[in-house]
């Protein structure tokens, strides 16, 4: 049903929607922006391994892309320790703090 609204002498058209409407709308509008994290097959896991190994050697900075809480992050800094008990990364950033990136939600790794 459309209600007709005079607005500064031109005839503009409304839409009445019902709450269920507005509520599936908003759903459908959240599952398109959701994002997805990429498969990575043994190769690409086993070469972010060895930079990150060449890395820790070299003491160089790397560019860690990974996937958290349904989104993409990005962090810069130097391989601190590996924990491989708890299957993570422990990386210093240029403000010397100290972030834990966990081995599955990595996704690149590149030296920076």
């Amino acid at each position: 049903m459309a209600n007709l609204i005079r607005d500064r002498g031109s005839i503009k058209w409304t839409a009445m929607m019902l709450p269920e409407h507005v509520k599936q709308l908003r759903e459908f509008d959240w599952e398109q922006s959701k994002k997805m994290k990429p498969e990575l097959d043994e190769q690409q896991l086993q070469l972010m391994e060895e930079t990150i190994y060449e890395a820790m050697a070299e003491d160089l900075y790397l560019c860690f892309t990974y996937f958290k809480n349904d989104d993409f992050h990005l962090l810069i800094g130097k391989v601190h320790f590996v924990d491989t008990y708890n299957r993570e990364f422990r990386v210093v950033d240029y403000h010397n703090e100290i972030h834990k990136i966990k081995q599955v939600e990595l996704i690149d790794v590149k030296v920076n």
